[in-house]
């Protein structure tokens, strides 16, 4: 190998570590500081039971004895590969952002299956190329789109219709909202809360509110 090969070499092995550690570090930094954000308002839920990092770009938290109006809820904090330069580039051209994850099973269980998803994120066209493939129906629902079996699509939209004022109270913007008879009864997809803006109290408070109000829909 001449010189010039073992100088690209090394330059680019050494840009592909740097990228690895900046993208490492930022996103555990990140990370990091929306799980502390969550402490003071994470126990309205349920006392954590479990806790693991899979790898640098997502961190899961296990409730099991969570209080009603849930039975169990796992948290999954989903943040862009930034870690691995081509990764990064491709979850770009995915539209992949850092989400948060909440999938819970509830006391009180909805009463029907329905998928509310932005066909622009990646998890939400994910979402509904399964929907689409279980032959659901489908329509336009305030700038998303709601998927439900065949038959329960104006339902699924009259059920979104009344749990509008919770679904608002918790975020303004969702990537993915999933409703099912059977447990998990609940899956939200929600950009990152904006910890010098959001109260986390409050923020899991309009959590328990949600889940409640789906289970008096029934």
């Amino acid at each position: 190998m001449n010189v010039n090969a073992q100088t690209i070499v090394i330059v680019a092995v050494t840009i592909f570590m740097g990228w690895f550690a900046i993208g490492m570090i930022y996103n555990l930094r990140r990370g990091d500081r929306i799980l502390k954000w969550m402490q003071d308002g994470l126990p309205l839920i349920g006392q954590r039971t479990t806790f693991r990092w899979l790898g640098t770009s997502v961190a899961e938290m296990g409730i099991a004895k969570a209080r009603r109006p849930f039975q169990r809820m796992d948290v999954l904090l989903v943040l862009k590969p930034r870690d691995v330069f081509w990764m990064t580039i491709i979850a770009l051209f995915q539209g992949r952002d850092d989400v948060v994850i909440f999938r819970a099973a509830l006391s009180t269980a909805p009463l029907l299956d329905l998928e509310l998803a932005d066909p622009k994120t990646w998890s939400g066209r994910e979402a509904l190329s399964k929907a689409t493939k279980r032959g659901w129906e489908g329509t336009d629902y305030h700038g998303l789109r709601l998927m439900a079996p065949k038959g329960l699509l104006n339902l699924a939209q009259q059920t979104l219709d009344q749990l509008a004022s919770p679904m608002q109270s918790l975020a303004s913007q969702y990537v993915r909202l999933s409703l099912r008879k059977s447990a998990p009864n609940l899956e939200i997809h929600l950009p990152f809360p904006n910890p010098q803006e959001t109260d986390a109290r409050t923020y899991f408070q309009s959590l328990s509110n949600f889940g409640r109000a789906i289970g008096e829909r029934n």
